[in-house]
């Protein structure tokens, strides 16, 4: 149960937690006849409730572990007169079932990977305090020191430890008595605070997914490893020595066989499942495993069998390593090999090329990205992200970067292709259909996420400088130039128009293909040139297309004629809200025949 920042708001009060509130739970919960309550909140300056608190935790039926910490041993938690009130406010407690237990963790490395060290002169442990209390005293666990068991939910998205609110047990409706007491009656309850920034904790797992629990967490994880009587067995130091040796011996020997590339492969993945598999192996035997190399194995293999081939493989690595660096896996596997044939196409530097150039936006997402929990941003990001590269590479394009939820693209370089227009023609309008994909997608995935937008694209095609940009330790292989902002502009003026994918006239012309239907003359924003707008359609009939040809040609001379030739192409097609959006415009044409974009 945990004080959150919702709490402390409706409370009006932050420092110190409100006692008030933590007084009217605990007698809610005593009512619960839970195993025992822990809490892990340091009483260690007065507060106005301190009276009622005292007067609850004397009388509570429920044995109750509170929360203590000493100067020697939390330099952080606590100072020296905080000290003082914690050891006067503890000593109102004696003859009572609450007493004093240790919050004090280990966070040596900066995270917290083991139990805490027993030191003289300090309570036991939180999770050693309640169990003692509840009568399950977990004698195997008694001078336990090693690593802490850390568990993960069974399911993605589900949660360890369910907490509950605070404020949920102070005055609880009548009617829900009978099922919360069903819920807590005979379990260890822990009360603590779950707040941004307050009390968090480095965990084994932080590195890999980035979370910071609160410290109540790990009480909790401890509690949990407690009764699962999961007592790790520390590691003999010469099995450490053992598997250091077997690496360096079996890199050494891989290295040296002269066996078919197939055979040795399926060699060296064996002894990888070896190294790999082995601490995993050791830790579901109960072997603490805490001060084993993760992946110590694998490296001195590598490190080994790299030293005796190097000399074989040198010529060929400089070549492979920079290719592989410069592009990775941003690029088509044609172009990848004739980069790896051909490293020169990669010099640091830049060349001017024409290219066909490709910008797309996610319409919406960053206003939905405030209104759901970031972990569902991301997933939604990378599985957009993912699919709209994928139709990139598909179809030969380079991909340039992503900019959060917009993907900028290029054909033309570092290899151009006779066919890179109708290639990239072809990806913008697949780009447009993946977008409208994962639309769907998303509303299947979960009704109650927000609506998200359509996919907008803008193409261009025209000069840019291109090559690796940089310096000796890090570079990028991009574009540059006045045709990446007119295709970024392009993709903007979408919304304008109420169109997915727009092209200059320079990049339909050049595509090869005949499927265009002209779409009139614009002013983009910040452009002083006009562009000839053209959209990609289909099943657009060849009729409906010389009609929209003949309305564009008269707008200058005869506005009314062309507005209502136009008129008769939309009339045609009622649910397509671009044409609609061009009979608008061009009955606001300038003298030039341009509409200026806003």
């Amino acid at each position: 149960m945990v004080y959150t920042d919702q709490t402390l708001i409706a409370a009006r009060k932050r420092s110190p937690l409100d006692r008030g509130l933590l007084a009217k739970t605990l007698r809610t919960l005593d009512a619960f006849e839970p195993k025992a309550i822990g809490i892990d909140i340091l009483f260690d300056q007065p507060q106005d409730e301190d009276e009622e608190l005292i007067a609850t935790l004397r009388a509570m039926k429920t044995p109750v572990a509170v929360a203590y910490a000493a100067k020697a041993t939390n330099p952080d938690d606590i100072e020296y007169e905080q000290q003082q009130f914690l050891e006067a406010f503890m000593a109102r407690l004696k003859g009572s079932k609450a007493q004093p237990a240790s919050i004090r963790l280990d966070n040596t490395f900066g995270a917290t990977r083991l139990w805490p060290d027993i030191r003289e002169g300090l309570p036991p442990l939180l999770g050693r305090v309640i169990l003692a209390d509840a009568g399950e005293p977990a004698a195997a666990f008694a001078g336990y020191e090693g690593a802490i068991d850390y568990r993960r939910p069974k399911f993605e998205d589900s949660v360890l430890f369910p907490p509950a609110q605070i404020d949920l047990f102070v005055d609880p409706d009548p009617e829900i008595l009978p099922f919360l007491k069903e819920q807590y009656a005979g379990k260890y309850i822990l009360i603590g605070g779950d707040i941004v920034d307050y009390d968090r904790v480095e965990t084994t797992f932080t590195s890999i997914n980035g979370e910071v629990p609160a410290g109540i967490s790990v009480h909790a994880e401890i509690i949990a490893q407690m009764l699962d009587d999961r007592v790790l067995t520390p590691i003999p130091s010469w099995v450490i020595w053992a598997m250091a040796v077997l690496a360096v011996f079996a890199g050494m020997v891989t290295a040296l066989l002269e066996w078919p590339a197939r055979r040795l492969a399926l060699f060296g993945m064996a002894q990888l499942a070896f190294f790999q598999g082995m601490p995993v192996l050791l830790q579901v035997s109960n072997i603490d495993t805490y001060g084993l190399p993760a992946v110590g194995g694998l490296v001195g293999w590598i490190i080994v069998f790299g030293a005796v081939t190097s000399t074989a493989r040198a010529s060929g690595a400089v070549r492979r390593n920079f290719a592989t660096g410069a592009l990775g896996k941003y690029i088509p596997r044609d172009i990848a090999q004739a980069i790896i044939d051909k490293p020169e196409l990669l010099n640091l530097g830049g060349e001017k090329r024409e290219i066909f150039v490709l910008f797309s936006d996610l319409e919406g997402f960053t206003k939905m990205s405030h209104a759901i929990a970031p972990e569902m941003v991301a997933k939604l990001l990378n599985r957009y992200l993912d699919m709209l590269s994928q139709v990139v590479l598909d179809h030969g394009g380079v991909i340039d970067k992503f900019v959060g939820d917009a993907v900028v693209a290029f054909w033309g370089a570092p290899i151009s292709r006779e066919d890179d227009g109708e290639r990239a023609a072809k990806a913008g309008y697949a780009l447009w259909q993946a977008g409208e994909a994962f639309r769907r997608e998303v509303a299947a995935m979960d009704a109650n996420l927000p609506l998200i937008g359509k996919t907008r694209v803008g193409l261009h095609f025209g000069e840019a400088v291109i090559g690796n940009f940089g310096g000796a330790n890090r570079i990028q292989y991009t574009a540059l130039g006045d045709s990446m902002n007119t295709a970024a502009r392009l993709e903007a003026a979408n919304k304008a128009l109420d169109s997915a994918v727009m092209a200059s006239r320079e990049f339909a012309e050049k595509s090869g293909l005949e499927w265009w239907r002209p779409m009139g003359r614009v002013q983009l924003r910040g452009r002083a040139r006009p562009v000839d707008l053209f959209e990609p359609a289909p099943d657009f009939s060849n009729e409906d297309k010389a009609v929209l040809v003949q309305a564009l040609a008269m707008a200058t001379i005869d506005q009314p004629a062309a507005v209502r030739l136009a008129q008769t192409v939309a009339a045609r097609h009622p649910d397509d809200s671009a044409l609609g959006n061009l009979v608008r415009r061009i009955a606001t044409l300038d003298e030039g025949g341009t509409y200026v974009l806003g």
